[in-house]
């Protein structure tokens, strides 16, 4: 599978075209370079949740995750109780899975840990960031990990975090624009590959 023409005639990533929120994330969020603290612990999180489950129900359920996680905001899911880990439990809007709504407060304590340290979790998953624009032509040519990813899953660990092995690490570099996964001739690859950039020389 490789590109597919969208509701106005231009080609796109093949998953880019399936559901209206798909075009709608495709063409204005996957990708595109999140550089604050909050944003990429959000991401991290729901690459997590997203672990055995469509991409599409979770990007269903997202104002649903952000409701129940105080809008990601780490500082706040970071002071969450076993009582808040129960109520979660309970809301049938998210799913309801133990270890990855746990695994979300000890990520909030981790990057609030960070935070108080004057570290940013952005910077340090920024700092992953592969030399080079990637050049996928098909699906079949895009990786699941990569050393990169390897490498931030490991340093996510030694710093505390949970459910953020090489596969959630690499889905988060890609939503987060860290790497450029849209494939070669897709409509809004150059110009996500153009603020990816301008990312890179900003956290740099």
């Amino acid at each position: 599978m490789s590109l597919v023409k969208g509701p106005d005639g231009q080609p796109r990533c093949w998953w880019g075209t399936s559901t209206p929120d798909y075009l709608s994330y495709h063409d204005t969020e996957w990708g595109r370079p999140v550089t604050d603290d909050r944003g990429v612990y959000e991401r991290l999180c729901l690459e997590a949740f997203q672990s055995g489950l469509s991409w599409l129900t979770i990007l269903r359920k997202r104002e649903n995750f952000r409701a129940a996680f105080a809008d990601f905001d780490f500082e706040a899911v970071a002071k969450f109780s076993d009582r808040d880990v129960e109520r979660l439990m309970g809301d049938a809007g998210i799913v309801r899975n133990r270890a990855k709504i746990e695994a979300t407060v000890a990520n909030g304590r981790a990057t609030a840990q960070m935070s108080a340290q004057g570290e940013s979790l952005a910077r340090l998953m920024w700092s992953f960031a592969p030399d080079g624009p990637t050049a996928a032509r098909a699906l079949e040519e895009l990786a699941s990990t990569t050393p990169e990813s390897k490498a931030l899953a490991k340093e996510l660990k030694l710093r505390g975090f949970r459910f953020v092995g090489p596969t959630t690490a690499y889905a988060a570099m890609q939503a987060c624009g860290v790497v450029n996964d849209h494939l070669v001739g897709c409509v809004v690859r150059d110009r996500v590959d153009a603020e990816r950039k301008a990312a890179l020389a900003s956290v740099g």
